[in-house]
């Protein structure tokens, strides 16, 4: 029987930790005894363990499960990745079957683009809000999938702060934030050489990959060792 490689949260329960890991099993619990758990999915231990294992390639078939879980996903919300009127924000998480704390920080509100922060803006009425939430999502995304160090990013929004004579992160205004995301998106691409990814599927696939390495980095190395956790057990 071929190996399935991705469950949506209505799939599963809490006895299959070591396939979806303790977050992906709690949440498929939730889902089963009727919680109001915000719809998603979760890609297995076992599909970190074969792409890790093959050199950090995909296994056959684990993409289109990806893609069609992301297209469920966007049906079961009524909204879609990239829409420039109602657009589908994501969250990624990395969930072992065992606690590693800060092996992998989470990135928050994935989807966001040049195109879907204005539509944030127009469905919250808020465009301070928006430009806030896109600067912290290109900041995450950059140091945790693509390692642009934090410390850059810093160094920008503090000096916009300066420029404005901004006491505090609240007192800039939209455009103060319209401008610090133009100038993390320079810095970005100074420091990769190409443009800050704007396809949300191409953001997607980035941050599982970047969970998928979190499992092999010295710090989530070092923890294994020192708590006898097997290193085949993926993520």
């Amino acid at each position: 029987m071929a190996n399935k490689w991705v469950y949506m949260f209505s799939e599963g329960d809490m006895t299959m930790r070591n396939l979806l890991g303790g977050k992906g099993a709690n949440l498929a619990e939730m889902s089963r005894i009727g919680l109001p758990v915000p719809g998603g999915f979760t890609i297995t231990c076992q599909t970190c363990v074969e792409y890790s294992g093959a050199g950090n390639v995909w296994p056959e078939g684990a993409l289109d499960e990806i893609f069609a879980a992301e297209a469920d996903l966007e049906a079961r919300c009524g909204k879609k990745l990239g829409d420039a009127s109602d657009p589908l924000l994501v969250s990624v998480r990395s969930g072992a079957p065992f606690s590693m704390p800060g092996m992998m920080d989470t990135i928050l509100n994935l989807g966001l683009n040049d195109e879907t922060v204005v539509a944030l803006a127009n469905l919250t009425g808020n465009e301070r809000f928006a430009y806030d939430s896109y600067r912290r999502f290109i900041q995450m995304f950059s140091d945790v999938v693509m390692e642009v160090e934090k410390a850059k990013f810093d160094v920008i929004f503090d000096g916009a702060k300066k420029k404005y004579n901004c006491e505090l992160d609240t007192d800039l205004t939209a455009d103060n934030l319209k401008e610090i995301v133009e100038a993390y998106k320079a810095m970005f691409k100074q420091v990769k050489g190409f443009d800050f990814p704007q396809e949300p599927m191409t953001q997607l696939l980035e941050a599982v990959k970047a969970v998928f390495r979190s499992w092999d980095n010295p710090r989530a190395i070092i923890y294994r060792r020192m708590n006898d956790i097997p290193s085949d057990w993926g993520t």
